[in-house]
This record gives structure tokens, sequence and C-alpha cells, in this order.
């Protein structure tokens, strides 16, 4: 009989890589961690792990067996969550990973839940996209909010239409489509929202940035690019916010992703860009098909889907001369 969790033990190996991380997740010592796999390889009657005198890796068995533990893991999710899936109310902690533009966008909706399930409790935390997702495929976070800057991911989940797709052990919820705009400040010659946007014209201005390699930075170079723009090297800043602000106090402009705005929208103006440079990138929520089924978790993932339809709904703002506050208006913006 194979044991519950040595098997999580091999998933958390299978995630991370080396025995020493898994040790850390999980909150044993390598030792231990080591010996507890090496019983599993008894029970399962044959190697799981490669190991070497610096490393281990697993083997076809060990992949195989990992892939098996990923499924038993969630059924048993799956079976916890159906037991607690008739409380009365939702209750306990809940984990939310998001990038720090979108931690800062969906607060307030988050918070207004805590408010509605005074049982509940919520841990927001930020991360980039692919340690969320790696986080709420190994049970460490519940959902997580990712973005994606090439299409892929909605391509491979059949679309970006504000619909819920299941892959594999996970569960996709699309929330919005954040495209690239134009941020100047209120006074500049680019805010008139009669006059069209050009973006050749605006080449000698100051530009402003976040640092390079970060995707928001390289979705809008790839986007300058296509116009044929190069303008002069950008100054550089960590935070979107920061960015933000600084075009609203005059001293340069800026192309972002318009989440990362947020609540410098009443002092900058935001343009949209012409027709064919719509680059946007794609924001989803994910979480474990099994613990879906928490009314904790539930609650999460529908403020988010809730606060995501407000945002899609609000009415442009005559190009951001004057923008009404929403109850799912974003703060402050950070980084990415």
């Amino acid at each position: 009989m194979l044991d519950i969790r040595r098997l999580r033990m091999l998933h958390e190996f299978a995630a991370r890589g080396s025995i020493a991380r898994t040790a850390d997740a999980l909150g044993y010592t390598p030792s231990a961690v080591s010996q507890q796999l090496a019983v599993l390889e008894r029970e399962a009657g044959t190697a799981l792990l490669d190991r070497t005198a610096r490393s281990a890796g697993l083997t076809d068995a060990g992949r195989r067996l990992a892939a098996h533990a990923e499924r038993i893991l969630a059924m048993v999710e799956e079976a916890e969550a159906d037991v607690s899936a008739h409380a009365a109310q939702p209750s306990g902690r809940v984990v939310v990973t998001a990038f720090p533009s979108a931690a800062v966008a969906f607060a307030p909706a988050l918070a207004r839940s805590l408010r509605a399930h005074p049982r509940l409790s919520l841990l927001l935390r930020q991360s980039s996209a692919a340690e969320g997702l790696q986080l709420v495929r190994t049970g460490e976070v519940e959902v997580a909010i990712v973005d994606d800057w090439t299409g892929r991911l909605a391509a491979s989940l059949g679309g970006a239409d504000g619909s819920e797709h299941g892959q594999g052990v996970l569960r996709y919820y699309h929330l919005v489509r954040d495209p690239l705009v134009l941020v100047v400040a209120r006074g500049h010659p680019a805010a008139a929202p009669d006059r069209p946007v050009d973006l050749r014209a605006l080449r000698n201005e100051p530009w402003l940035a976040a640092p390079s390699g970060e995707p928001s930075r390289q979705a809008a170079d790839r986007l300058l690019a296509a116009v044929g723009l190069t303008p002069p090297v950008p100054s550089e800043f960590e935070g979107l916010g920061t960015v933000a602000n600084l075009v609203a106090r005059g001293l340069g402009i800026a192309i972002m992703p318009r989440l990362a705005v947020g609540a410098y929208e009443r002092r900058v103006v935001v343009r949209e860009l012409p027709a064919g440079l719509d680059l946007a990138r794609d924001v989803f929520a994910v979480a474990r098909t099994a613990s879906v089924l928490r009314p904790s978790v539930a609650v999460i993932v529908s403020s988010l889907r809730g606060a995501a339809r407000s945002m899609s709904h609000r009415v442009p703002t005559q190009e951001s001369h004057e923008v009404q506050d929403s109850q799912e208006t974003p703060g402050p913006a950070e980084p990415l």
C-alpha cells in the first residue's frame, strides 16, 4: 500500500527538483525526506529516484508515479472539499498570490469579501506568474492571479472570453484583457482627446519605463518596434506605480498596462493606442479544481470574477481626463 504522505513528498520533489528544496517546503530535514522516499521506493517495488553523490532526479517510474500522485492528492482534496462544502459559512484561511499590479487592483474586492464573510481570512502575497502557478500546483496557495503576454495560454484554453477552463488538476478563470496604453501628464499636448495618438511624434519625449527584462517592458518595446520607433534610452524605474507617479508630475511619458495605472488615473491622461497596436495581456485566476469546491475558495474566486466584470464594464474616461471612481477601482500599482 502506497502511503499518501510519501506520495505528497514525491509530488513535491517532482515540482521542486531537489531533496533540499522539498525538505524546505515541507518542513522536514533533507535526511528525513530522503529516508521517506526510500521507503516509498520499497513500497512501490522499484527505483523512483536516480541518486548521485551531489543530486537526485526522477526515474521513468518515478515520473509516472509522481503524475499519479498529483491526481491522487487532487482526489483527496476533492473529498475534503466535498465534506466541507456543506458548511454553513465559508471559513478558514485562503492564500492568494498575484503579480504586483493585480494584487493592488483586486485587493479592494477581496477585502469586501472578507467583510461579507467574517469567518474567512486571507493572505494576499505577490509573486511572478510562473511562481504563482507553481505554488497553486503544489498546494501552497489556493488561488493565483497570473498574466500572459504571449496569448498562448488563452489559445491553449480555447479563448479569453471571461469563462472558466480546466487543464489537468488546475482550473483557469479568465478575468480581464489588459491592454498597453499611452500615459501622459494632463497638460501634455498628447493628452488632447481630439488629437490622434502619433507615437512617432513622441520619439524625443522623455520616456519612462520598467527595467529591461520585465514582461511589461518587453511588451512595450515590441509595440514601439512595430511602428519603427526607437526612442532615446528611457529612464528605468522599479515599479509601475513609480512610473505612473512620475508621469503625473510631468517628468515623462510611458507605455504601460492599463491595469497598472491604478489610483493615478485622476492625475494622468490615458490614451488608447491606434488600431492595430492593441497589444495586451490576459489575466487569469488559477485554482486547483478540487479546492474550488471549498466554500472559502469559491468565495474568493467569485469575488475576483465579479471585480473583473466591473473593471471590464467601466465606462472609458474621455481618454481619461476624468475618471469616475467605481467600487473596483484599483489602488496604487506596483511593478509589473
